[in-house]
């Protein structure tokens, strides 16, 4: 359970903030061998040249490797801390397990220290328990889903997101996914039952430039404000509207509606319906 805190309007930036009092957690350094320094690429390539704008700068991390394949199986773990991680919105949990390993997990929704969690084919169906969408009965929360089996876990990670197991048929499983999209998935793919926790991420305000910087995220400047050689908007006396059909990116691409994803990595076979 998380507390959103308010502060008293002493400037601008506090008046408007809200930042979130996590009580779950119970340790502020993280566990050594499972982190390493992240090397910030600041939205550049190796000739230090912009790929990425918007991107720079922001206080330094250590990043904390998260087991999303949750591949230890047959072993129980038991929640040995609850920690905060700067790299992700949901809050992780540090599992001790009985043969000495030790592993991150994403934090689900009412997994307390000192609970048992288990990997495997046949476990019990609650929050922090791993197993195939094949060993799960109709209706299960689910959260962390591999998109193909043995690949690790990629659907369903953030703070609060939750799918659920809709139907099964002929070796696939149809799955609700976060957005409302109805998609199929290998009965042998692996996922974590439950909901990711920190529901009250979406709560949190940052009220000022600066928390977005320490966070990496640099200004975002309109097009509308530039120059006709910096952007296709640029230009005109005053607020002029764009003498083109619809808004265009710096390059001259559409912004709306038009499809950039590449025919190569095309999975929509898989999915079954659409969101409008």
């Amino acid at each position: 359970m998380s507390i959103v805190r308010s502060y008293k309007p002493t400037s601008p930036g506090i008046r408007s903030r809200k930042t979130l009092i996590h009580t779950e957690v119970t340790r502020d350094v993280p566990e050594k061998s499972l982190t390493f320094g992240l090397r910030k690429k600041a939205g550049r390539n190796n000739t230090g040249k912009i790929m990425v704008r918007h991107q720079g700068s922001g206080v330094r991390q250590l990043y904390r490797v998260v087991d999303f394949a949750r591949d230890v199986d047959n072993v129980p773990g038991k929640v040995a801390e609850i920690e905060y991680d700067p790299n992700r919105s949901a809050l992780i949990a540090l599992v001790q397990y009985a043969n000495g390993k030790k592993t991150y997990i994403l934090l689900p929704e009412g997994l307390k220290v000192g609970e048992t969690i288990m990997s495997g084919d046949n476990v019990e169906i609650r929050a922090g328990n791993n197993t195939k969408l094949a060993k799960m009965p109709l209706g299960t929360t689910i959260h962390n889903i591999e998109l193909f089996p043995g690949k690790s876990a990629h659907v369903a990670r953030a703070a609060g997101a939750s799918a659920q197991l809709l139907a099964k048929e002929a070796g696939w499983a149809q799955v609700r996914m976060p957005s409302g999209e109805i998609r199929k998935f290998s009965l042998d793919c692996r996922a974590t039952i439950g909901q990711v926790g920190n529901l009250d991420h979406n709560k949190e305000v940052l009220g000022k430039a600066g928390n977005s910087r320490h966070r990496g995220i640099r200004p975002t400047v309109r097009g509308v404000a530039m120059n006709p050689v910096d952007h296709p908007h640029g230009g005109g006396e005053g607020k002029s509207p764009v003498g083109h059909p619809g808004p265009l990116t710096p390059w001259g691409k559409p912004t709306l509606g038009y499809k950039t994803r590449k025919k190569k990595n095309q999975s929509d076979k898989y999915i079954l319906k659409r969101i409008n």
